[in-house]
């Protein structure tokens, strides 16, 4: 089966760090670029794309270890900036100017990283149902308060395996609650939605590479419940609290407009997620879990606020859209309130 749709082209584009695969579809208008979440790629960018292609450039990019870029090992000490290093040559390579910015889920952390090592890049910041900007587990409060320096509680052994060996064996059936298709049609968007080309979405959540390098990572034993610490390769350990921390995001300048885009049902990112192995301790998902007192779930939105509440009151700007009867992916469940907020978004740069 065809992955793009009509008006969708892809191209190779070699950066000095790796080559790219960057989905376009004109090549003139104010540069709007698109970065995918986990276990994703760029497909789940195209009605998007179409939707903003006759007042804008919108590209969408593969990060390493998804889609057709060039799959090179992820070193996740360095918390997202193999990812964003990378968005940052490419940007370089198609030499363009500041561009619009717009990250999903691990892709928003990807983009503040980005934001926060090259803030001059930006015209505007869209932050579609980011990753906190303290990572994902193993942080308590809304400053991100690590519950072990070694990042426990997070990290490349949080990554269910039945999942993982369902990825790793092309599984295109909804036969398995932990199937691509089904956690698709059960986390990344609300029951009982179900997206007009998740065929397209199947073959791109497939498209992820998997093991220690990409996904899910490494891991390590810890003495601190659940007995798991992040690892150093791999894409959960580059969301691990103790690789991954934008404490100084509000000290960043220029600092362009950020508006943040989220579901009211996400079920991924939220101060309850079903992937927090803090919540999913307090549920009795995962056994032994020590009480709230020292493994509350992770706060993720009030995390995220805070930050951004910082990045105001230090002379940015930024609002809040929420959208109902939404879960993790606004662009693909409500696609004309998405565009309107996008393009509302955009007109500020």
């Amino acid at each position: 089966m065809s992955t793009l749709l009509d008006g969708i082209t892809a191209t190779s584009v070699p950066t000095g760090r790796l080559s790219m695969n960057v989905l376009s579809v004109r090549e003139s208008g104010e540069p709007v670029l698109f970065v995918h979440g986990n276990v994703s790629s760029s497909l789940f960018w195209q009605p998007t794309m179409l939707a903003l292609a006759s007042s804008y450039r919108p590209l969408a990019v593969d990060l390493r270890g998804f889609g057709d870029t060039e799959p090179l090992p992820v070193d996740a000490t360095r918390g997202v900036r193999d990812y964003s290093d990378d968005v940052a040559s490419l940007l370089d390579a198609l030499s363009l100017g500041p561009v619009h910015l717009v990250g999903w889920s691990m892709g928003g952390g990807v983009v503040l990283q980005l934001l926060r090592d090259h803030p001059s890049v930006a015209r505007t910041v869209t932050l579609v149902a980011p990753v906190s900007p303290y990572g994902y587990g193993g942080t308590v409060g809304e400053d991100g308060t690590l519950i072990d320096p070694a990042g426990a509680c997070s990290g490349g052994g949080g990554g269910n395996p039945d999942f993982v060996a369902a990825l790793a064996a092309g599984d295109r059936t909804a036969d398995s609650p932990l199937s691509p298709r089904s956690v698709l049609r059960t986390f990344y968007v609300k029951p009982p939605f179900v997206p007009e080309h998740e065929d397209i979405y199947v073959e791109s959540m497939l498209s992820t590479r998997i093991g220690d390098d990409h996904y899910p990572g490494d891991s390590r034993q810890s003495p601190v419940w659940p007995g798991l610490a992040a690892g150093d390769r791999g894409v959960l350990n580059t969301m691990s609290p103790n690789h991954f921390r934008l404490d100084d995001l509000h000290e960043i300048a220029p600092k362009p407009p950020i508006r943040w885009i989220r579901g009211d049902a996400d079920q991924i990112v939220s101060d309850a997620s079903m992937f927090d192995l803090a919540n999913l301790g307090a549920l009795g998902a995962v056994p032994g879990w020590p009480g709230a007192e020292t493994h509350p779930p992770q706060p993720m939105l009030a995390q995220t606020r805070a930050a951004l509440d910082r990045y105001a009151a230090a002379g940015g700007t930024y609002d809040e859209v929420v959208i109902e009867d939404t879960g993790h992916t606004p662009h693909i469940e409500k696609p004309a309130e998405f565009a309107t907020a996008l393009r509302e978004i955009l007109a500020k740069g």
